[in-house]
């Protein structure tokens, strides 16, 4: 089964134990300019759409894949989401376009509802990269070119390889390569990639590409999702945002501006997370 099947088996599971919060708001980022539109390079700035429940649990999904945000504020008016069954919007994650970026943010959503439920805090991320300890001469490989990271990994003297979509990135740079083909992950002995991947449905191929490295974080503000099943497949770390105030975080988002100050990074790995059907049994 992919990952999105298993995940939302998951949230029915959940949904079968107790009465679930309804959709109250989708929030939005304003329409993209020059400024935003590289997203990787901004700060969590006009990066994502937040779908709030009506108990205040908030699920980001990423939205500057090819026209989505355009998309969104164009036919926000055709989802009717305010009161809608957060599972069922949820289920969309299943399907493509508009419906799987929103339902992914609601399966988001529904994720921090049990968590809050259940009474667990993801712990705090260590640091910015996954975790990744670069060494001097290491091989290390990024999915989706995080040019903020460059600096951290590049100063350790650890090789870099990034694998990217875009044609227009590939490239020798100043001290890392830049490439479209996947197979030169193969060589790498840890690896960080955006959580995009949850998205473009790219998660199998990559982590196959991967094989060779026993590290691998999957980082990113939409990485809200249960980690089981990622855990699973190979990721060894899941490093994402949980808003720490609602109000802030959503005035930031529609305003374009940074939302880290209304959030703080986690990082879950198998030794610190305990499991959905532990999570289950606490409800």
């Amino acid at each position: 089964m992919s990952f999105a099947t298993e995940y939302l088996a998951q949230l029915e599971t959940f949904a079968a134990r107790c009465t679930l919060p309804r959709v109250k708001a989708l929030h939005l980022p304003p329409p993209l300019s020059e400024e935003n539109r590289d997203a990787k390079n901004n700060e969590n700035k006009g990066e994502f759409c937040a779908l709030e429940l009506d108990d205040g649990s908030l699920g980001l999904s990423y939205v500057l894949l090819d026209d989505t945000l355009e998309a969104l504020r164009r036919e926000q008016g055709r989802f009717a989401l305010a009161g809608a069954d957060a599972l069922t919007v949820a289920r969309g994650y299943l399907d493509a376009g508009l419906d799987k970026t929103l339902g992914f943010a609601a399966a988001n959503a529904l994720t921090r509802c049990l968590y809050d439920r259940a009474g667990f805090v993801p712990p705090p991320a260590g640091d910015s990269i996954g975790r990744l300890d670069p060494r001097p001469g290491e091989r290390i490989g990024m999915i989706g070119l995080f040019k903020p990271l460059l600096g951290r990994i590049l100063d350790s003297g650890a090789q870099l390889t990034v694998v990217e979509l875009n044609p227009a990135l590939v490239g020798a740079r100043d001290g890392y390569v830049v490439t479209l083909d996947a197979n030169a992950l193969e060589a790498c002995a840890k690896v960080v990639s955006t959580s995009t991947l949850l998205l473009n449905d790219t998660l199998d191929r990559m982590l196959a590409a991967c094989r060779n490295a026993h590290w691998f974080a999957l980082v990113g503000p939409s990485a809200g999702c249960l980690p089981d099943t990622l855990f699973a497949r190979g990721v060894t770390l899941l490093g994402g945002n949980r808003v720490t105030d609602r109000a802030g975080f959503i005035d930031a988002l529609q305003r374009g501006e940074s939302t880290s100050p209304f959030a703080r990074k986690t990082a879950l790995t198998p030794d610190t997370y305990p499991g959905v059907d532990v999570l289950l049994s606490l409800l």
